[in-house]
Order: structure tokens, then sequence, then C-alpha cells
């Protein structure tokens, strides 16, 4: 198989006339180039319009003896959280005399495979060609839910560690990955349930093609799976949040109620003191040590009693 990543239409010419199947992968390609490739190799104009144009849902449309299979890969990036660009919309015109892809930034998986089919030196059939590079786009995925599993799992130990506003739009921000995720993975599992047999069929593949698409399949069910799990434990994350935050309220509440507890004696001796002072100084209080025992000492007295049948019944103690 040639590979092929400019428009180069001699050696197309070539290639189709000798039958030769060939990939063509196209990043960056502007609306005169992808018309020109189109009216190359034959393409349906509303082919042609959707790469355009970007901005398809995952599907598959067929036009005869090639069809358009519109793609969402991933992009893995650290931390995930915080990856603003997550998908890479991949657009793949297929048939049984070539691939042609055509994506808006380079694609650092395409690019592997590009090079893994350099390196081979065992020639493969047609359908072997097509399944890697559909593979390749969707296995994608699988390094940014392990990345995800870790986040995740981080996440929680930094809640229960101490809940703070970071932990809180981490959470927000990894539900709203794996909605992104979710809306991209879930179009195309539903189109690999439906149109295996198509893309199977068409002219030139084998009949055994449609095992190699139901490995996609299969995969896609896996990742759906992992996020919608991965969904649940964010979830769980946002209550394990809110249920830290009512605990460390509780226990504020709890030590601001013992504080007042404390200060309730002390507050009647020194009124109690206060409002009898003419009399006390009559009568009671002659000398220093009089002030600190009576005084001080009925204050120190009930304050150490609080305390003592606070932490008798446990309320002292933080929650563990």
């Amino acid at each position: 198989m040639r590979i092929l990543e400019s428009i180069d239409e001699a050696l197309i010419a070539q290639l189709r006339a000798a039958h030769e199947f060939f990939w063509l992968d196209l990043s960056g390609a502007d609306c005169d180039a992808i018309e020109r490739i189109g009216e190359l190799l034959g393409l349906h104009p509303l082919a042609i319009e959707d790469s355009v144009k970007f901005g398809q849902r995952p599907k598959l449309d067929t036009y005869g003896d090639t069809a358009l299979l519109v793609l969402q890969g991933g992009v893995e990036s650290r931390p995930e959280d915080e990856n603003r660009h997550p998908l890479e919309e991949i657009h793949c015109h297929l048939s049984s005399e070539f691939i042609v892809t055509m994506h808006r930034q380079p694609y650092a998986d395409l690019q592997a495979l590009k090079t893994l089919f350099e390196r081979s030196t065992i020639a493969k059939s047609e359908r072997y060609y097509v399944y890697k590079v559909i593979d390749v786009v969707v296995d994608s995925y699988f390094p940014m839910l392990s990345d995800l599993d870790e986040e995740i799992n981080d996440l929680e130990d930094a809640i229960v560690s101490g809940a703070g506003r970071k932990q809180l739009e981490e959470t927000f921000r990894l539900k709203r990955l794996l909605l992104k995720l979710r809306k991209a993975v879930v179009p195309m599992r539903d189109v690999f349930a439906r149109e295996i047999e198509v893309i199977a069929d068409l002219t030139g593949m084998d009949a055994d093609a449609h095992d190699y698409f139901r490995d996609i399949y299969d995969h896609l069910i896996r990742i759906t799976d992992e996020l919608d799990s991965y969904h649940e434990m964010v979830a769980g994350c946002t209550d394990l949040y809110l249920s830290t935050i009512a605990n460390k309220q509780g226990e504020t509440s709890k030590q601001l109620a013992i504080i007042a507890s404390i200060f309730l004696p002390l507050s009647f001796l020194t009124g109690f003191f206060g409002m009898n002072f003419d009399w006390e100084t009559g009568r009671v209080q002659h000398g220093p040590w009089v002030f600190l025992f009576l005084g001080m000492g009925t204050m120190a007295a009930s304050a150490a009693t609080m305390w003592w049948w606070f932490h008798r019944k446990g309320w002292t103690r933080a929650d563990g």
C-alpha cells in the first residue's frame, strides 16, 4: 500500500490505473484542495461538502462504491480535566481502491500508524488497512480513559483530605469532559452497530471483513461502559464533596457550641459579681487571695468542669 500526505495528481492517477490501493492523509487541507481531491477520486458532492464544512456528527454515508465515515478521535493531554481540545474530527472516505483521511490538525495516532505501515514488510489486504485506520482512531480513547481513572482517584483522595473550591472545579470539569467524550463515542457505537455490514460490503472487501469491524464495535462498547462508570464515579465525587463539607460545618458548629457553653457560666459568674459588687466589697472581698480564689477560681473551675464533661461525652474528639 502506498501512503500519500499531499495531493499528487499524477501519482494518484497512476495508482488508480494500476488498481493499487493507497492511503491519502490530509491535515489542514483548504476548501480548494478538498474539492480537487473530490473531483480526482470521484467522490460524491455531498461527501465533499461535509468535508469542507467539518463540524459533523459521527456518521456513515454511502454513495455507490464509496462511503464517508465521520469519526471523533481522542486527543490525549495531561491533566485530562483541563484538556481544551479532547477531540479531533476525522473524515474517512472509503473505497475498495483507496482510503482518504482528512482532519484539521495533525493527528499523532495516524502519524504513528503511517510509520508502522512504512516499516512493515508484510503485505496486507485492503480490509486490514481500512480496519487499522479506523481502529487507531477508536483506540485513541483508551489512553485518555486510563488518565481519567487516575485523576478521578486522585480527586477522591483530595476531597477526603480536605474538600475545597479547587476540588469542586475539577469535579465539574471532569463531568463536562466525560459528557463531551460520551457524545462523541455513543454515535460512533451506534454507527458500527447498524452499519457494520455496509462498511464491510464495500466493493472489494472480503467476506471476513465483518469480523474486523465487529472488533471495532466491541471496543466502542467497552469505551462507552468505561465512560458511564467514570461518570458515576465523578457523580460520587460530588456527593463525597457535599458530605465532606457538611461534616466540616458540623464540626465547626460543634466547636462553636463548646465555646459558647464554656462561656455561659463565665458570663453568669461575671454578671453575678458585677451586680453584687457593693455587697461583696463590704462583706466578702478582703485581700487579693479572695479575688483569686473566689473570682478567678470559680470561673476556672467552671470552665474545667465543662471541658471535662464534653471530653467524657466525646464531643471534643474529631469525627474519624
